[in-house]
């Protein structure tokens, strides 16, 4: 087995919480190496097909230097890469793919594409580097801290630290959805469709001849500059049953019932969607379904469904999350904006390692309530810049004072006790 040098911070996973994690520990001046699976960054929102991504600017307020960075390096290649509406980026996918890599390379962050991690090195409880599986074989990788934006938690897993999953008592998972982009349409048509209850009456009168079509869907606005196209939102696997991301029988079991059911979507789109869809083609469809849970951490604070619903404070707090409580297609509902306490990002019983995204310390519900991309960005900021502090102080991030945290968080314009405006909109 080769053997890398060692980076000071170590994050797995190039997701909106990877992302976010590198940029921070990278701009501190800390040798940071960003590890990801596929040949691009942005997790679901590059793979979703466009699918806004969420919460990045509540109520048009910027949430600090991370996530400004990232649009700035969007914005710079103009209209055809992104348009800000409120709260949200409406990308380009493609556009998206490379900005990041632009976002890295001006703050020096190291990162390797093609990059799968299939185990941990641990020492003591103490996670000390990990195990990549590359087309020359296995690789190991030291590092000060490893930060796990892996969204599924696996190296937590890997590592042996406690996760829980799914829904206490009974295992239930939010279902999996292949988004997809339909195009060939009559875009206002169709949205006077949408509008008029026309895609619930269409799933209603084709199910016996598409028995796979899903128990609802939604279409947003394809990404530009894509015409006369929408993006297809929908509930996914629910009818098919809990499959779990982290089992790859489960997975592929995903994958085939979603590829067919996509098929199945437009040919009940054309035959039973009027003048509008008359003509609809499917133009593309995401490399892999989007699993919304998993594996979670359990972390020395768990997030609860009444600490996003009273919209909780915490005196080390290192985050907020804004947006909606949103159970894949089973529960949608108001929440408040509440904080992330430090703890949450800190596993209970392993060093070395710090948690952001949807993997960190959260119970079922409150999992869904902070999944946004724009709120996993601001954990994966937090989870940086301790990691960065923790290295340069010698300690493990359990230990490391969270006041010294907070300071370099608002350094960075984060204003850890925002609260809403009046005119801001969550959905």
């Amino acid at each position: 087995m080769n053997k890398v040098t060692r980076a000071d911070v170590l994050v797995v996973g190039g997701g909106p919480a990877g992302i976010g994690a590198a940029i921070a520990a990278a701009r501190t001046g800390a040798d940071t190496l960003l590890l990801e699976r596929y040949g691009f960054f942005g997790g679901v929102g590059a793979y979703g097909c466009g699918m806004p991504i969420n919460q990045m600017r509540p109520a048009g307020i910027p949430r600090g230097a991370v996530h400004e960075l990232l649009i700035d390096r969007l914005l710079a290649y103009g209209e055809e890469a992104v348009r800000i509406s409120d709260h949200a980026l409406v990308c380009n996918v493609e556009y998206l793919k490379v900005a990041v890599m632009d976002a890295l390379d001006q703050v020096e962050c190291r990162y390797w594409l093609h990059s799968r991690v299939v185990d941990a090195r641990v020492t003591q409880e103490c996670i000390s580097g990990v195990v990549l599986a590359t087309k020359t074989g296995f690789v190991e990788i030291a590092a000060g801290i490893v930060i796990d934006a892996t969204g599924d938690a696996d190296i937590a897993a890997y590592a042996g630290a406690e996760t829980m999953k799914g829904r206490e008592p009974d295992g239930f998972l939010s279902p999996t959805t292949l988004n997809m982009i339909i195009t060939n349409i009559d875009v206002p048509a169709a949205r006077e469709f949408q509008r008029h209850g026309g895609l619930k009456r269409l799933l209603d009168e084709a199910r016996e001849r598409y028995p796979l079509l899903p128990e609802s869907m939604g279409l947003e606005r394809a990404p530009f500059p894509i015409q006369n196209a929408l993006v297809l939102n929908h509930s996914g696997t629910k009818l098919r049953g809990v499959l779990d991301g982290t089992r790859v029988e489960d997975l592929t079991e995903a994958e085939r019932y979603s590829r067919h059911q996509a098929i199945q979507i437009v040919q009940a789109l054309r035959e039973f969607g009027g003048q509008a869809f008359a003509k609809v083609q499917l133009a593309a469809t995401g490399p892999q379904v989007g699993v919304r849970e998993t594996r979670r951490v359990k972390g020395l604070y768990t997030l609860t469904e009444d600490d996003a619903l009273s919209g909780r404070r915490f005196g080390d707090t290192i985050a907020w999350r804004s947006g909606m409580l949103d159970i894949g297609f089973t529960r949608y509902e108001p929440m408040k904006v509440h904080d992330v306490p430090y703890g949450a990002l800190i596993p209970e019983k392993m060093d070395g390692l710090l948690t952001a995204g949807r993997c960190i310390s959260a119970t079922h519900v409150a999992a869904s309530a902070g999944k946004s991309m724009g709120n996993c960005v601001a954990t994966g900021h937090a989870a940086g810049l301790a990691a960065a502090l923790a290295v340069a102080q010698g300690c493990m991030p359990r230990d490391l004072d969270v006041r010294t945290l907070q300071a370099r968080l608002r350094a960075d314009n984060v204003d850890l006790t925002w609260s809403p405006p009046p005119t801001y909109n969550a959905r």
